[in-house]
């Protein structure tokens, strides 16, 4: 069977040789016999494997020295909890909603403070990027919280908010690695890296050192103190061994590919021949204000939901999968992340253009 162009949100696209990579290592990784599925967390192969893995996005990310780079479990959804029991110590905290996820977030937040919505994209379907450069943006507010990138409705923060000097929390769950980053900018940055950079069951979380403390919230689990986890080098407990071992694996590739300049300009390519298409298609609209696209997530409709089922089931017949929106946006989206080659952007343009001159 030959392999598909995978459109899917996430879990989602990997590079192929990583993928051949792993295969050869399987049975036996570096002579020790084992699969890393198999081994010791405690052990020297392991022990290398995760340090070399933290040391490659340092580089790509130019991380400063005084930030933690943390492998975490449960999603990023669990951060949504992390988040307030870490930061809150005024229990109060800005949220800016631009998606289902920062939604859930905020949700999450009002459990454990007055967490205040600051500004929102909710009235027309979060297709566009609020303007944050002059917030009410409360005096004692711990931190103010955004989703960076949002998968499922394809708007991304061009500009950063202006936190009136408040500590920055971003998840970039759906654009990590995808553009270089001044880290400097955040208190913490996190994601799940099952979009971009490896298998589900990993968040990298990047957080400044002075925000790791003991002094979190009453009945903060041990688990989600960060820094319980950043004591332990992320070796509290057993992390997921093989899914930070890809993700290692992925960081060489970038770092091969040219760094994240390199990628941003091979993602403004492949997103350019989709949206220059959406532009000019009669059938295709694209659903976001244009200058809030996303570089990795592009939704799409026809306007006629039975023509979208009709183009999703012809699409996957010829090869591309997991093209289905959202249930709260409809239509079609195509997810571009890094591995996603430009052909599979190119064939799916030719495909949407036969089927815009068989449907029109």
């Amino acid at each position: 069977m030959a392999r598909v162009y995978n459109f899917s949100a996430g879990p989602a696209v990997l590079p192929e040789e990583v993928l051949k990579e792993a295969a050869d290592e399987m049975m036996d990784y570096k002579g020790t016999g084992m699969s890393v599925m198999e081994m010791s967390h405690r052990s020297k192969a392991f022990d290398n494997i995760i340090k070399e893995a933290e040391q490659d996005i340092r580089d790509l990310m130019n991380i400063p020295d005084n930030y933690k780079v943390l492998f975490l479990q449960g999603g990023a959804s669990q951060q949504f909890s992390a988040v307030p029991m870490n930061l809150m110590k005024n229990k109060k905290a800005a949220y800016i909603v631009t998606g289902q996820w920062a939604k859930k977030a905020y949700q999450e937040a009002q459990r454990y403070g007055d967490a205040v919505a600051v500004a929102s994209s909710a009235d027309k379907t979060f297709s566009y990027i609020p303007d944050c450069s002059d917030l009410d943006i409360p005096e004692d507010a711990d931190y103010v919280y955004i989703c960076e990138n949002n998968t499922i409705y394809g708007t991304k923060f061009k500009t950063l908010p202006n936190t009136k000097g408040k500590t920055l929390v971003a998840d970039v769950s759906s654009c990590f690695l995808s553009e270089p980053v001044d880290v400097e900018k955040y208190g913490v940055i996190y994601g799940g890296v099952q979009k971009n950079i490896g298998p589900a069951g990993v968040v990298i979380a990047i957080i400044r050192e002075d925000l790791i403390t003991d002094d979190v919230l009453e009945g903060t689990p041990t688990m989600l103190k960060w820094k319980t986890q950043a004591d332990a080098d992320s070796l509290y407990n057993t992390p997921p061994c093989y899914g930070i071992y890809i993700c290692g694996k992925v960081f060489k590739w970038i770092k091969k590919m040219g760094g994240l300049e390199a990628m941003k300009a091979h993602n403004e390519k492949k997103a350019k021949i989709l949206y220059d298409f959406l532009d000019e298609s009669k059938l295709f609209k694209g659903t976001v204000t244009p200058e809030d696209r996303s570089l990795m997530n592009v939704p799409f409709v026809t306007g006629d939901a039975d023509l979208d089922v009709k183009f999703v089931a012809e699409a996957k017949a010829a090869g591309f999968e997991n093209l289905k929106g959202h249930r709260t946006v409809g239509g079609m989206r195509a997810s571009i992340y890094n591995a996603m080659p430009i052909e599979g952007v190119e064939k799916l343009v030719e495909f949407m253009k036969k089927f815009e001159a068989e449907n029109a």
